[in-house]
């Protein structure tokens, strides 16, 4: 099973590579405070379709350079 994450395109200005964070709230485990994380992943966008806000689906591949390992599936709903 690929792992898959949804996640917001921040970046579009690679070729065939868009940056996408992923945010998640989670609880500190001494002070129980909620706390918002966030990565960046480096996706492969063979046709260069997301644009910049687009929410996405995309899932994990083989390696394609130094920092992509993740494919673009598809746009779930486009920046308005």
């Amino acid at each position: 099973m690929k792992k898959s994450y949804i996640g917001i395109v921040t970046s579009d200005k690679m070729d065939k590579t868009i940056v996408a964070v992923v945010s998640d709230i989670v609880k500190h485990p001494l002070y129980k405070k909620y706390i918002k994380k966030s990565k960046k992943f480096k996706v492969h966008d063979e046709n260069n379709i997301a644009k910049m806000g687009d929410r996405i689906l995309f899932i994990e591949t083989r390696p394609l350079s130094k920092d992509k390992r993740w494919n673009l599936k598809k746009i779930l709903e486009k920046n308005r």
